[in-house]
């Protein structure tokens, strides 16, 4: 059961025969049709919420989870992206976000510094400030200043800051304008090939009140997939983890896929405890908007359903 890619759930049916290509066609709207209604009620109710959770989480954890999109994935003719959080044992601060205007795609990456609920709650003050940014419909160098500003000023914890990766998709062109405040560089795949993107450089959120931001651009080609990553990825036996050269062995991957792979191979080398959250956000850049494009993840029947 898929909405815009996102994996919502399984259907599990039981039939007498073997179901021919017809049947298994409708098979699949109606588990389309039935990802709808999940997500239509899951509004209402915790007993979805409950179904996901294997463990009781903390306060911090609790936290973090409401600064997380509904949805980890998202499809469309333009592009697909996907993002995965495997927290710390002691809540971390990471989050992602995404929001999809007509011919713009926002997305954010973000590290809070230090651990546990008083991360948790500068996370909040980021993420909240860019959102309020984003609504508002600022750019990007002007949504960093925001959120540096209410981030120093409000913090409950003197000197804490957040690392931000903040990019902005033109879904016609194709071009990518991304800031980076203190955070690690994004990474570009192309044609079999792993390079860190080089921007210009900026202090994290909040660190200092009075800094100023500025922000640098790509221009995607098809085919071309955007990583952002926080230091999780990279700090201590995680560090052990060849990136590049994973990146390039699962290039073929959808998103959604990608990003689980990736998180697997963090924990294999890391252990089942993470001494800090890892967070990876995966872009596909498909060459701009067409009902050309073909996939198996749900979008298709997302346009015929809107048609």
């Amino acid at each position: 059961m898929t909405d815009r890619g996102e994996a919502v759930g399984l259907l599990e049916m039981v039939l007498p025969n073997e179901p021919d290509p017809r049947e298994l066609e409708e098979i699949g709207r109606t588990a389309h049709v039935l990802a709808f209604v999940v997500i239509a009620n899951r509004r209402h109710t915790d007993l979805f919420e409950w179904g996901q959770r294997t463990t009781p989480f903390t306060l911090s954890r609790e936290i973090q989870r409401r600064l997380l999109p509904g949805s980890f994935t998202c499809e469309a003719s333009a592009f697909t992206l996907s993002g995965w959080l495997e927290p710390a044992a002691s809540v971390g601060g990471d989050t992602f976000d995404y929001s999809l205007a007509r011919d713009v795609l926002h997305f954010s990456v973000t590290d809070a510094m230090g651990h546990g609920v008083a991360s948790a709650l500068t996370a909040t003050l980021g993420v909240g400030s860019l959102r309020n940014g984003r609504r508002r419909g600022v750019g990007l160098v002007e949504q960093a200043e925001a959120a540096n500003a209410e981030v120093a000023e409000r913090t409950a914890v003197p000197g804490s800051f957040v690392t931000a990766l903040l990019g902005r998709l033109d879904l016609r062109t194709g071009v990518c304008a991304l800031l980076n405040a203190g955070h690690i560089p994004p990474m570009l795949v192309r044609d079999g090939d792993t390079r860190m993107l080089s921007l210009p450089g900026n202090f994290p959120l909040g660190m200092f009140a009075e800094a100023t931001y500025c922000a640098g651009d790509v221009a995607l080609r098809p085919g071309d997939r955007v990583v952002v990553v926080t230091d999780g990825v990279r700090e201590r036996n995680a560090a052990s983890l060849d990136l590049p050269a994973m990146l390039r062995s699962i290039a073929g991957l959808h998103p959604r896929e990608a990003v689980r792979a990736l998180a697997d191979a963090v924990l294999e080398v890391s252990g089942p405890t993470l001494a800090d959250d890892a967070t990876l956000f995966v872009v596909d850049w498909h060459g701009g908007h067409s009902e050309d494009r073909r996939t198996s993840a749900g979008a298709d029947q997302e346009r015929a359903s809107a048609g």
